[in-house]
């Protein structure tokens, strides 16, 4: 019986280590370019209401920060202030109040609807194949 040989090892050129920490990746901000143009929606936006008064600000990494500036009780008075109903775990309190805080900037931040200022006029061709679809 003939012997098998015995596999040797090679060695593979060794990659380079990622660093650990934070990316600069997660550093990043992305801009989209357009032009920010906020409508009011309702009648106390347009007599100038800013909807400040409820969280006293409408940014959510500043409402994090503050949120994570209050102790337990803290959170739990905010969170009747608001309506929510108080539960004893802060880390499930803090994001039901960022979900809501959420809801609430959302509504004063719609933006103004860009499709309206658009006079686009279709040929009759274009127009038939448009109509085709419905």
């Amino acid at each position: 019986m003939a012997a098998r040989k015995k596999a040797t090892k090679t060695s593979a050129p060794k990659k380079a280590k990622a660093k650990k920490g934070v990316s600069k990746i997660n550093k990043l901000s992305q801009a989209h370019g357009k032009e920010e143009k906020f409508e009011p929606t309702t009648l106390d936006q347009i007599w100038g209401d800013t909807g400040m008064h409820k969280y006293k600000t409408l940014d959510e990494t500043e409402y994090l920060e503050q949120l994570n500036d209050m102790a337990k009780v803290d959170l739990q008075s905010h969170a009747v202030k608001v309506g929510l109903i108080p539960v004893d775990n802060p880390e499930q309190l803090k994001k039901r109040l960022l979900t809501e805080f959420k809801k609430y900037a959302i509504a004063y931040k719609i933006p103004a609807d860009v499709r309206k200022n658009n006079n686009l006029t279709l040929s009759k061709e274009a127009k038939k194949i448009l109509e085709e679809g419905k």
